[in-house]
């Protein structure tokens, strides 16, 4: 969350031409930003939604890049989007869900987070029931055959080579959102039905074994697509009066409603080891109180691509505070990684973390009031 905290004040660096929004405490409202350092992005996960409109997959690109050029992450589930077997509003067939992932997927490709080597991050997300789920399913799979034809022929098998770069999809995270009743039909040896985006009419009838498969096969192959258990991530939803959580951000550990944004901090645990090996409870629980309340304070204090993730911002303030360092906390005291014992301390130290976060919450809540999130959000709509 600190990437871009603190750059104006510290080194009076205000440059950029905004275009972002940040939360005008006068108006009470989102407001443009000025330039692109005053009201930094300080939010490293965002989840953003797409409708089946023209317009709506370019601004996407467009609020993709202002992301990653800050060094931050989006996900989106695009199942919104109707496939390439479906009619235009004004006739003629549309392009399809597989077309537009290729543009965007070029579009990360070419904006490096930060500015730095590393590649920018993105998560694509799909329904089961999309009706060109096969080809998302099996898309990098046709890609990574692709790679090894080239570097076969000579080309260099380098991830950043020419071999790489020449084919699609390489830049990023895949998941199929999987349901209960998709697991359930896996499980009894029946069928899957997909449907049209535009409709709702059935497509084409799968076994749901045989896709279950491809998935299974696609991860071995490259690594993708990853799942997302749809039912169960809803089921735990802390804002379940509001809309159902679509997507997650590419690391996956933040899920929230579309069009939000989560920064993050983790607490390296090396740092709360003493000299006799004891862990330095008091201390790791003030410094978990210390991050909660800083975070809760950089909410309103940065700025976010577009108005509506700014509005969510201020009325949901997502909030993710982590650890880092677990293996080599467990390699100094000698527990082996894989053990009950470390699952033991994992416990232990995630129970006191957990705590005294949703404890400091609660102390931020009794004297400023609860987040003002409480009405529903509606959804996109399909054009």
């Amino acid at each position: 969350m600190w990437f871009n905290c603190g750059l104006a004040e510290a080194y009076d660096i205000r440059t950029g031409s905004g275009g972002s929004y940040y939360w005008d405490f006068k108006k009470g409202a989102p407001a443009l930003t000025k330039d692109s350092y005053s009201k930094p992005q300080c939010s490293a996960c965002f989840i953003q939604s797409v409708d089946d409109d023209l317009m709506s997959i370019f601004d996407l690109i467009k609020n993709e890049a202002r992301l990653f050029k800050f060094g931050s992450g989006t996900g989106t589930n695009f199942s919104r989007i109707r496939g390439h077997q479906e009619k235009l509003s004004g006739g003629g067939t549309s392009s399809g869900l597989m077309s537009f992932l290729e543009v965007l997927d070029r579009g990360a490709g070419a904006t490096k987070s930060g500015g730095t080597t590393r590649r920018a991050a993105k998560m694509v997300c799909l329904d089961m029931d999309h009706p060109e789920i096969e080809d998302f399913i099996n898309w990098k799979v046709r890609e990574e055959r692709k790679v090894a034809a080239l570097i076969a022929a000579g080309y260099p098998s380098d991830f950043n080579g020419e071999a790489y770069r020449t084919v699609g999809g390489q830049n990023s995270n895949n998941s199929v959102r999987i349901s209960d009743e998709f697991m359930t039909a896996c499980q009894e040896g029946g069928p899957w039905q997909t449907r049209f985006r535009t409709t709702g009419e059935p497509y084409k009838t799968y076994e749901a074994r045989a896709l279950m498969k491809q998935i299974a096969f696609a991860a071995w192959a490259c690594a993708d697509p990853g799942v997302q258990f749809d039912t169960t991530i809803n089921d735990w939803h802390t804002c379940a009066g509001t809309d159902r959580i679509h997507a997650s951000n590419p690391c996956s550990e933040y899920m929230f409603l579309d069009d939000s944004a989560c920064n993050l901090a983790s607490l390296n645990l090396m740092k709360f080891l003493n000299e006799d090996g004891s862990f330095d409870v008091a201390g790791f629980r003030h410094a978990c109180r210390i991050f909660i309340l800083a975070q809760e304070i950089v909410v309103d204090h940065s700025s976010y691509p577009t108005q509506r993730i700014a509005q969510n911002s201020h009325d949901y303030r997502p909030l993710g505070l982590g650890y880092a360092n677990l293996g080599t906390y467990l390699m100094v005291k000698g527990i082996p990684y894989d053990s009950e014992r470390a699952y033991a301390h994992c416990g232990a130290l995630t129970a006191i973390m957990t705590g005294h976060a949703y404890r400091t919450s609660a102390e931020i809540a009794r004297h400023k009031g609860p987040f003002p999130g409480t009405s529903p959000i509606a959804s996109p709509t399909i054009a």
